[in-house]
């Protein structure tokens, strides 16, 4: 009761008009992104992390919630107006979406598509909020092994989750926890890895990595698709949109009915505290359900608002659920928890079980932003800016990743005043780009980086209380606990092949 209390009077920070514009703006900056195709909230928050230096940490946490809020609704902007996503979670809504925009209801669809967000993205907070008290208190039970085993548990669920291509996530994975051994040993006051470079001495920051992976590389893919700009461009040219036409109808609201509204929404916050699963897979999944239990079926694809309202708050409530591994536990669940978690480290909050009995008063303004952001901003803004956030996809590319690229390199040393970081920063954008290319998953690596030295860690650890006696991960029922779910999800992910398997692009068809 305590901590709801306090996000209750996190409301009141938003009346400060400084914290209220850095939200808004951080809101609107996010939006942008995500509606730009190849630009993510992700990118968004890797290029203004360098600015949350300058900030109190409270208005940098409520700014970083509001640009995560709307990274997961903007991309349904392009997804339904010119049937291109403008961020991986907006693919299914795409579905229905561009269908109702042939048939000029483009307008409408964005209707669907913010009350599903709005109403999903509020369910993912309310109930982290409840939740967020008692789910610290259990991951006190968690000890030495149990947080080894856990960490396992994180890396390999991600890497098992990128179906088809498990081998390529785990090379990438082992390539993060690779890079984070360099420097001082964690333990033992010894350098590694350092190549007779003092410079290394002290290991790669993580700001260089996030910039190099999701900033640089992101520059790199796009000015080498020519044909994604020209087709954008060409495609707005026939869109038209209406402000009076944004408001669905109440009777189309009750025709997609409550049920879909709280089934995609639990669907979505379940999959955002899993690591590393997203929006996109919360989205389809919740999508797959809605076609699963609709007595028109066939409709789907064809301009169902049921399908856009499924995707949209699926992927909205993921943002609730993904907070939950971050702060209990320091797993990232998402791209963007990844950097979130950067945001907290960089400014002395240490998460854990103890953050919310030690640092509340930091995180529940954070929640309160991300409440704020899905209940008044996603409607509020879609209304008053929706027809130009669809122009915004036509700024020439030259000059849009020119900015991104200069943005880029000046926060990568602004962030760490070094230029060696800096060029740390180009270093991991050419190894990311490289590893696009050959289809190796960044966010992968990135995780890998993150998570590989509290894994080194807690398992030297583990291994020293228990005498070298391996066994420990097996004695210990909270380690015990999730070796054995670690087994269950390889089972269901690898082993045991569903009667009717279906891939999002099967849907799709």
């Amino acid at each position: 009761m305590e901590f709801i209390i306090l996000v209750a009077s996190g409301f009141g920070t938003l009346l400060d008009p400084i914290t209220l514009a850095y939200v808004v703006g951080g809101f609107l900056i996010g939006t942008v992104f995500a509606a730009i195709p190849g630009l993510t909230a992700t990118l968004a928050l890797a290029l203004l992390l360098p600015l949350t230096y300058s900030l109190d940490v409270t208005t940098a946490l409520m700014a970083c919630a509001s640009i995560y809020m709307a990274g997961m609704c903007g991309g349904s902007i392009t997804a339904i107006t010119v049937n291109i996503p403008g961020a991986p979670s907006s693919m299914m809504t795409a579905r229905d979406g561009y269908p109702m925009q042939q048939q000029g209801k483009g307008a409408l669809a964005l209707g669907h598509a913010a009350v599903g967000s709005m109403l999903g993205g509020a369910f993912g907070c309310i109930i982290l909020i409840l939740m967020a008290p008692l789910v610290a208190d259990l991951s006190l039970l968690v000890q030495t092994s149990g947080k080894f085993s856990l960490l396992a548990f994180a890396i390999i669920v991600i890497v098992i989750s990128e179906r088809g291509k498990v081998l390529k996530a785990a090379v990438a994975a082992c390539i993060g926890m690779m890079l984070a051994t360099m420097g001082l040993d964690g333990v033992e006051p010894l350098a590694r890895f350092t190549f007779g470079l003092s410079d290394l001495t002290s290991g790669i920051d993580l700001m260089p990595v996030i910039i190099g992976a999701f900033a640089i590389s992101e520059i790199l893919t796009q000015a080498s698709d020519q044909q994604t700009a020209s087709k954008i461009v060409n495609a707005l040219r026939s869109v038209t949109i209406r402000r009076r036409d944004f408001f669905p109808p109440l009777s189309q609201i009750k025709e997609v009915g409550l049920g879909c509204y709280i089934k995609s929404s639990v669907i979505g916050y379940a999959v955002g505290v899993l690591p590393g699963a997203g929006g996109s897979m919360g989205s389809f999944l919740a999508y797959v359900e809605a076609v699963r239990t609709s007595k028109n079926p066939e409709s789907f694809g064809k301009g169902n608002p049921q399908g856009i309202a499924a995707a949209e708050t699926a992927n909205n409530a993921v943002c609730g659920g993904a907070l939950v591994p971050t702060l209990t536990f320091g797993i990232p669940g998402d791209p963007v928890m990844a950097i979130m978690l950067g945001v907290l480290v960089i400014n002395g909050i240490q998460p854990g079980p103890q953050l919310m009995s030690n640092q509340a008063h930091l995180i529940a303004p954070m929640l309160a932003s991300l409440l704020f952001s899905a209940v008044v901003l996603i409607p509020l803004t879609l209304y008053l800016l929706g027809p130009y956030f669809v122009k915004v996809v036509s700024i020439p590319r030259d000059a849009l990743y020119g900015t991104i690229a200069l943005l880029a390199v000046l926060g990568s040393y602004v962030s760490t005043y070094s230029m060696f970081q800096m060029i740390v920063a180009l270093v991991m954008g050419v190894l990311a780009y490289a590893m696009r290319k050959n289809d190796l998953p960044i966010i992968t690596m990135v995780l890998g980086f993150i998570l590989g030295p509290n894994l080194e860690e807690f398992f030297r650890r583990s291994m020293a209380i228990s005498n070298n006696n391996p066994l420990t991960f097996l004695t210990n029922l909270d380690s015990l606990f999730f070796v054995v779910l670690t087994f269950v999800f390889i089972y269901f992910l690898c082993i045991r092949k569903p009667a009717n398997p279906a891939s999002p692009a099967e849907v799709s068809e």
